[in-house]
Parts: C-alpha cells; structure tokens; sequence
C-alpha cells in the first residue's frame, strides 16, 4: 500500500512539475538528507518519518497541492539542518517572512547566528534578476556580479 501510495504522490507531482515548468526538487532534498542523516540523526528520522507520513499522503491523496507540499517538506529538512528563519523573496528581491508555500517565489532558510549561507528552499520556475543576485551571495557565496 505504501508504494502505491507513493508512486501516485510521484505522478501528482511530475504532472505538476509538467504543468508548472518548476523544478523537481527531489533530488536536492535528497542531498539535504544526505547532510542530515550526517549532521542530525534524530532530524533525519524525524523528517523520513514527515515524508511518509505527510508529505506522500497528503499529495497522493490531494490534500495540498504537490509543489506547496514539497516546499513545505524543504522547510523541514532546513530547520532540521540548522535553526533559522524561513523567508520569501519576492521578484524585486526583497525579503518577506515566509508563512507557507502556495506562490511561486524563491524560499531560502537562513541560518541563525553562524554567518553560514542561506539553504535553498524552493524555486519558482524563473528567477528574477534580483532573485538571481540573492541566491548567487546568500546561496552560493558568489561575491561577483554575473556578466
């Protein structure tokens, strides 16, 4: 039943991903829980636990759209990663507090205190010149403008 369970939550989210032209972002969460089972055993299960008992079911079943809810599982996996604020940048590349998935904006996690770089959260199909910039110095720790 689980698998079941999860190849429907695959399909609602590759048809979302077809529909939207957004990014998967499956592969890099798995990165992050990657870095999690290393730095934060106890996260780890908490977040493996999140994804097989919300996040598959709730977009198998339809009950948050499938990129919001992968957002949202992003979310988790920062936190997990290390304490800080959620935040939303909008177009214009100002920052807003995040409250939920649901618009197509840049979501970073920055870290609380240890001047470490911001976690990639979710993608909107496109970045903005603005969000661009953002992402090249809070994410990547790019110091120089793109040509």
């Amino acid at each position: 039943m689980a698998d079941e369970l999860t190849d429907r939550a695959d399909r609602v989210l590759e048809e979302a991903l077809q529909a939207t032209g957004a990014r998967d972002p499956r592969e890099f969460y798995r990165e992050r829980l990657r870095e999690l089972r290393q730095a934060n055993p106890d996260g780890y299960q908490a977040a493996v636990s999140y994804y097989r008992d919300t996040l598959i079911p709730a977009v198998a079943n339809g009950t948050s759209p499938a990129l919001d809810a992968w957002t949202e599982y992003g979310r988790v996996l920062a936190e997990a990663l290390t304490p800080g604020r959620t935040v939303s940048i909008d177009e214009t590349g100002l920052a807003h507090p995040y409250e939920g998935p649901g618009e197509a904006r840049l979501v970073l996690h920055i870290p609380a205190g240890t001047g470490g770089r911001a976690l990639l959260v979710g993608l909107p199909p496109e970045l903005s010149p603005a969000q661009r910039a953002t992402f090249d110095v809070l994410v990547a720790g790019k110091q120089r403008i793109r040509e």
